[in-house]
């Protein structure tokens, strides 16, 4: 958990990677338990609680986030926004209690675009597939 916090400014409860699992020059491995507790299961689909895709996405993004960290370290001049969202695809859901598997690559570097593409998986099945796009952007005080 240490890592990722020192990775990125995300803290609970919009936090949705636990653990970096591999992490090479251009890909990442993370994962996350699904806790039954999670706010979000309260609303969606009380009695039949799944992961929204949103957040599982979400979790695909903050992993690629954190691969970028790695990979512009000291040296970026911003921070990674997401600025694209291409063919994602939504296949099976996750529940409450399961392990999230997450992968991120990057794809490819243009000036301060960073184009990557990701998945989520649970117990073995693919949950979701996404192409996005991060941007550096300069904070304002």
């Amino acid at each position: 958990m240490e890592d990722v916090l020192n990775a990125i400014p995300h803290r609970p409860p919009f936090l949705f990677v636990d653990k970096v699992v591999e992490l090479t020059d251009t890909k990442i491995r993370t994962t996350k338990e699904i806790s039954p507790e999670e706010p979000f299961f309260k609303g969606h689909y009380p009695g039949n609680p799944i992961m929204p895709g949103v957040l599982i996405c979400e979790s695909i993004f903050q992993t690629g986030a954190i691969l970028l960290s790695h990979i512009i370290g000291a040296a970026g001049d911003g921070t990674p926004v997401l600025t694209r969202i291409n063919n994602a695809k939504f296949k099976n859901l996750v529940r409450p209690g399961d392990l999230l598997e997450l992968q991120a690559e990057l794809v490819e570097t243009v000036s301060n675009a960073y184009f990557l593409k990701g998945s989520a998986s649970s117990a073995g099945k693919t949950a979701v597939t996404v192409e996005f796009a991060v941007s550096l952007v300069k904070a304002q005080i």
